[in-house]
């Protein structure tokens, strides 16, 4: 499975230049690439990511998540989300398996990794607690 430039190249932007809040990826059976499925601006937040998501079809999800620390300093961290719903067919739910390090490692920078098969698995609270 290979990630395409415009897989790294949007979320380079996203990590140093801001412009986006989150970033979908998918899988393109036919041509066997990792592709950018959506993109989410700078105002958009994890409401737009949650409605982004197929019930029925897995992604890869990056979202910058900003936070105010205990101590009142800004910080962001990036979180890398495995969507995989249980309505999804089991073979794609092994090709999104097998292709997540493949992607993983082609997005330096991540700070913390998630599987979710459902959006209680990938709540906000959950990303605000591992963020910590």
């Amino acid at each position: 499975m290979r990630v395409t430039d415009e897989c790294k190249t949007s979320f380079m932007e996203m990590k140093w230049k801001k412009v986006h809040r989150f970033i979908v990826f998918k899988i393109d059976e036919a041509s066997w690439l990792v592709t950018v499925d959506k993109v989410g601006g700078p105002g958009k937040g994890y409401d737009e990511l949650a409605a982004s998501l197929p019930l029925d079809d897995c992604r890869y999800v990056v979202f910058d998540f900003d936070f105010v620390t205990t101590d009142n300093c800004k910080k962001s961290k990036i979180f890398f989300i495995a969507w995989s719903p249980s309505a999804s067919r089991i073979r794609e739910k092994m090709l999104y398996a097998t292709s997540k390090e493949g992607l993983r490692r082609a997005l330096e920078g991540i700070h913390y990794d998630m599987q979710a098969t459902d959006p209680t698995e990938m709540g906000m609270d959950v990303i605000k607690d591992r963020a910590k």
